[in-house]
């Protein structure tokens, strides 16, 4: 299906514009993840999560007073699911016991008498489990962009290809994360899992390219570098609109008409199915052309394969 034909967009010309768009993109996000930090869940902190909805009304004022009567004194509260429902979160600091938790909850019930509330989720993660947690997760981050570069590296005999690859989607996942830390929507295990879905769904796209770039390469006998690479990313193109469009209206869906439970899943999407179109068009490509020129000259060598060792001047 075709729905957009015979564009000739130079993306290759314009390839330092859209790199300092990025550069705007992660500068942003760096300073929000160095002043404003990022609000992890108890998934990687550790503590107690008591989910509630009081029968009437309680302000959210009124409810701080009565945790601060409590041990849940300094905890966080968040507005869950209507006017009436709060998350109450508590960073751990020890290990709690089950019934240590249904003191909290009874000290709470007595606390905000003669309120009525019922109890519609309770979580406790120690500490020690917590940051496990945090540190499998960074590492199942760090091995899938290991992988890629290998699998990349290998399926167009060139690491540059790989490496390139990786840093346009390293791009899409910083630049979530800096949303995140930007809105300080909590960070857990399922976002986590929604930055390994964005990474697939990048390197997915830059792959369509890169096979089109190596396709030219055979059919494009005595074309530029620039005009090859040009060519192939305005020739996937159509195919980049429709899929992306496909995507969001999936995810757009979920943000919206999802409720509060993925809420931050789809909002990662949505944000990561943006910027991965874009880091697939505007960095990935690019990237190769610009390592080419510079290592190779801008010979359609440079593109094609690695740079062969130079030969002894004597035989």
């Amino acid at each position: 299906m075709q729905i957009i034909s015979k564009t000739h967009f130079d993306f290759i010309g314009a390839r330092y514009k859209l790199f300092a768009v990025s550069a705007a993109l992660l500068a942003a996000s760096v300073a929000s993840l160095m002043t404003r930090g990022v609000n992890y869940g108890i998934d990687f902190t550790g503590g107690t999560v008591i989910q509630v909805t009081f029968l009437e009304a309680m302000p959210a004022g009124q409810l701080r007073s009565a945790l601060d009567k409590t041990g849940l004194k300094g905890a966080s509260i968040q507005s869950f699911g209507g006017e009436n429902g709060y998350a109450i979160r508590v960073k751990a600091e020890a290990e709690m016991s089950a019934q240590a938790l249904e003191d909290e909850i009874k000290a709470l019930s007595a606390a905000v008498a003669p309120a009525q509330f019922k109890v519609d989720r309770k979580e406790f993660v120690g500490p020690a489990v917590g940051r496990d947690l945090f540190s499998k997760a960074l590492w199942a981050i760090v091995l899938s962009l290991g992988g890629i570069i290998v699998y990349v590296a290998f399926r167009f005999s060139n690491p540059v290809w790989g490496l390139a690859g990786v840093l346009a989607l390293g791009h899409d996942v910083l630049a979530t994360y800096g949303l995140f830390s930007w809105t300080q929507a909590e960070v857990d295990l399922v976002i986590v899992a929604a930055l390994l879905t964005i990474a697939g769904y990048s390197i997915n796209d830059t792959i369509v390219i890169f096979d089109r770039m190596r396709e030219n390469l055979r059919l494009m006998r005595g074309a530029s570098m620039d005009e090859i690479i040009n060519t192939s990313i305005n020739e996937t193109l159509s195919r980049t609109i429709i899929t992306n469009a496909t995507v969001l209206s999936v995810v757009l869906i979920l943000f919206f008409f999802g409720g509060k439970v993925i809420h931050n899943f789809a909002m990662a999407m949505v944000f990561g199915a943006v910027v991965g179109t874009y880091s697939t068009i505007a960095l990935a490509a690019p990237l190769v052309y610009e390592w080419a020129v510079r290592m190779g000259g801008a010979k359609r060598e440079a593109l094609s394969k690695p740079q062969p060792k130079a030969a002894g001047k004597g035989r």
